[in-house]
């Protein structure tokens, strides 16, 4: 896999797409990819689930994020390309891994797309009352949307800006949280009984901490977006590295931190917790206008999502397109290197789901909400084992590029496949994610038969062999197989 042998994958200096990300801009997307609407919201689920003991839920499943980031930065340290994850999963899965990862992920944002207009709208909707929520969700769809198309720059600016008012207000939170705990808010003492005080600190036993591990997975999913951002960054190597290393930090301070001490201030069972923890939280020490200050946050918080999402759908479809996993068509570029069909893609499947909200919330549009539940856990799989097959070959073809290394290989990195592969079977098992479970493999099923018939149908035109049939991936050295120049790429696309 020498540096002019990269076969499937694509440098960003190829692709056409500039990078125009700064290292400002990278920092603040990795400091605020974890930290969504799901943190001050839906974290008061898992609360009320485990109690206390929801802390270890958090950290299990931070702890896994933090494993697959680590074995992503690994990858994208070593080989920097357009399509980040896609282009690895192709070339060490074969053509069936790249195309199932790619269109997984992309289903992926397109669904928090619709979930997150239709939050902000009803954010909005307190100050609004008179707008109808269909109404301000496709505003909040259209102004994100413009920022999108109008230059990666725009987009790096908004989130930005969005990510600081996240990671200060998460910060701020943090330090007063502490004083408080500490007694040394004025008419505070320092008390942390309600860690154990309300029934023990796991007082519904030890199987709920264990299933909410999977809600809490899904409050992490966003850490991968700087690996994504990163081919459109000036310095693709250092900015992975660096948000793959910072990760931990994150994950142990923003949500580790932050909901033990909430825990720690407002006792888990009080009913306030359940509809917001971190408004109670503020509400126990005094903070006037609590609700208020939540409400504007958690609206930041969902329309970073928005943009997020807009921007990952985007950049996944213009990576899939490169090796003819996508149209062809949604290669095109405007003049500012933005490519604004892959986005018009992302965002009209947006508007009809925001549609369908309204129309049909308790059929079509419940479907949804479940069907891409378990779909970041089948992501995270294939990035395990993508890492797994491309570090052998590394190893042998190019260890001077493996300056990112995965802890403890390859122990680690096994543990984290069985972990992940743990995690998705217990969704299939426990009553209240069955549901989710079923109708994400709907989902992978549909993805799997759409990559059948695409290889069947370029097996009929003599196209390239499939590559998941035994082949090793085209491009690597060593495999057998001849890589295929950029040109010759395109050409077969």
């Amino acid at each position: 896999m020498g540096e002019k042998n990269t076969g499937a994958t694509e440098t960003p200096e190829r692709s056409g797409l500039r990078g125009e990300l700064k290292q400002r801009h990278m920092r603040l997307i990795a400091l605020g990819g974890v930290i969504g609407a799901g943190l001050f919201v839906g974290s008061g689920v898992v609360i009320e689930d485990a109690g206390p003991a929801a802390v270890i839920s958090f950290i299990l499943a931070g702890g896994l994020v933090i494993l697959v980031m680590r074995m992503l930065g690994e990858m994208a340290v070593a080989r920097p390309s357009v399509g980040s994850f896609y282009a690895y999963a192709r070339l060490a899965l074969g053509d069936w891994g790249g195309f199932t990862i790619g269109w997984l992920y992309w289903y992926f944002w397109v669904n928090v797309v619709a979930l997150e207009a239709v939050a902000g709208a009803g954010q909005l909707h307190v100050w609004l009352p008179g707008v109808p929520l269909w109404v301000i969700s496709l505003c909040l769809m259209v102004v994100l949307t413009a920022v999108n198309m109008f230059s990666v720059k725009s987009f790096g600016e908004f989130e930005y800006w969005f990510s600081s008012i996240k990671v200060a207000a998460i910060t701020v939170f943090l330090v007063v949280g502490l004083v408080f705990v500490l007694g040394l808010w004025p008419g505070a003492h320092a008390d942390a009984s309600n860690l154990t005080a309300h029934h023990g600190f796991a007082p519904q036993g030890i199987g709920p901490v264990l299933a909410a591990v999977i809600p809490a997975v899904g409050f992490f999913t966003g850490a991968e977006i700087a690996a994504l951002a990163a081919a459109e960054s000036s310095e693709p190597r250092k900015n992975v590295a660096k948000a793959t290393q910072s990760v931990v930090v994150r994950v142990l301070l923003f949500y580790v931190g932050s909901i033990f001490l909430v825990i720690a201030i407002v006792p888990w069972n009080d009913p306030d917790v359940a509809d917001g923890p971190y408004v109670a939280a503020l509400q126990a020490i005094g903070i006037p206008a609590a609700g208020t200050l939540m409400r504007v946050l958690i609206l930041v918080a969902v329309l970073s999502s928005l943009n997020a999402g807009l921007y990952s759908a985007s950049r996944i479809v213009f990576a899939l397109t490169r090796n003819g996993d996508a149209p062809h068509g949604l290669t095109k570029l405007s003049r500012r290197g933005v490519p604004r069909r892959a986005i018009l893609l992302a965002t009209t499947l947006g508007y009809v789901s925001v549609i369908i909200a309204y129309v049909s919330p308790d059929a079509v549009f419940s479907f949804i909400v479940h069907s891409y539940g378990a779909v970041a856990l089948f992501v995270y799989l294939l990035v395990a084992l993508s890492q797994l097959r491309l570090r052998r070959r590394l190893e042998r073809e190019d260890p001077a590029s493996l300056q990112l290394k995965m802890w403890w290989y390859p122990y680690l990195s096994w543990f984290t496949v069985a972990a992940m592969a743990v995690v998705i079977v217990t969704m299939a098992v426990l009553p209240s994610t069955r549901m989710d479970f079923a109708a994400s493999a709907v989902t992978l099923v549909v993805v799997l038969a759409a990559y059948g018939v695409r290889a069947y149908r370029r097996r009929g035109r003599g196209g390239p062999a499939d590559e998941a049939a035994g082949a090793a991936p085209a491009g690597v050295p060593g495999s057998g197989a001849t890589a295929l120049s950029a040109s010759e790429a395109e050409r077969r696309s």
